[in-house]
């Protein structure tokens, strides 16, 4: 049985942690509601673009001939993954990890841009084709370090380096729920795959100056920016969000231990003055 001393100094030990961990979920508390905020603002302006996108590239009948629509037979097929440079977030940095593995299990040609130092140290040890790194992230990512990113993936794409783009991030739904989603970037061919009878008498009368393919080279890069940054907000919330979860189950949890090895110095307590008791009335019998 563990000394009144040792049980006393784990309580101690314990009581510093509680206060550690207290202080991590009020710091990612206030962090998350400004990332919340911000991710939320940029849903709407996010989901206006695909619209716009969508009703260009359905009713222009050369859309696809354009280099970022126009489907492609290669197997060259690059994942951006997006996770966080640091850990204590419970289970979102393994979540993304996974779903990406699960993402490209089978395929033979596979190259990586990962976002985060997790996801970096990760599929670098398991020596995956990394293209480029980013790490060192923002906590609010700003729409210049977005349009960096996909500056590169358009390139990427251009110069037939690739033939695939998709995106690995975690969507935020609350502080207890994030979704870890997998989208394809390029080509936009999923724009295609919508139903047009969702737009039937709706079909829009565009004119194009100066012409069809000068407006998609404006307007499809800003589109994929769009959704990276949309995805690096949504990440940066989801991972406050998991982790003031994460640091409040842990505070709960050291309390719960601070309890339990109360009452086991009590006992010891209660145990060591029975224990002189018994001694000093033994003591007395015998000097009788």
């Amino acid at each position: 049985m563990q000394s009144m001393r040792d049980i006393k100094r784990r309580i101690n030990s314990v009581k510093n942690t509680q206060k550690i961990t207290k202080a991590m979920k009020m710091v990612a508390a206030a962090k998350l509601r400004r990332a919340q905020e911000k991710a939320e603002k940029a849903r709407p302006f996010f989901g206006k673009t695909r619209e716009i996108i969508t009703d260009l590239v359905l009713y222009t009948s050369d859309a696809t001939e354009h280099p970022l629509i126009a489907k492609r037979n290669g197997n060259r097929h690059l994942y951006i993954v997006i996770n966080s440079d640091r850990g204590l977030c419970g289970s979102y940095n393994a979540r993304v990890v996974d779903k990406a593995r699960e993402s490209f299990e089978g395929e033979e040609e596979v190259s990586l841009i990962v976002i985060g130092r997790n996801a970096r140290d990760f599929f670098r040890k398991r020596d995956y084709n990394i293209l480029s790194e980013y790490i060192n992230i923002d906590d609010y990512p700003d729409y210049w370090f977005s349009k960096k990113i996909s500056d590169e993936i358009i390139s990427l794409f251009k110069e037939d380096i690739v033939d695939r783009i998709s995106l690995v991030y975690t969507h935020f739904n609350s502080a207890i729920s994030q979704l870890v989603k997998v989208i394809p970037l390029l080509p936009l061919t999923g724009l295609m795959e919508l139903d047009e009878a969702d737009h039937a008498g709706q079909q829009p009368d565009y004119i194009y100056e100066p012409s069809p393919d000068e407006v998609f080279d404006v307007l499809l890069p800003k589109y994929i920016n769009n959704i990276l940054y949309s995805a690096l907000l949504e990440a940066k919330a989801s991972e406050f969000g998991a982790r003031m979860t994460a640091m409040d189950s842990a505070t709960d949890n050291a309390g719960e231990l601070i309890d339990n090895l109360t009452l086991l110095y009590n006992r010891a307590r209660q145990a060591a003055i029975t224990t002189e008791l018994t001694e000093i009335v033994s003591g007395a019998e015998a000097l009788k």
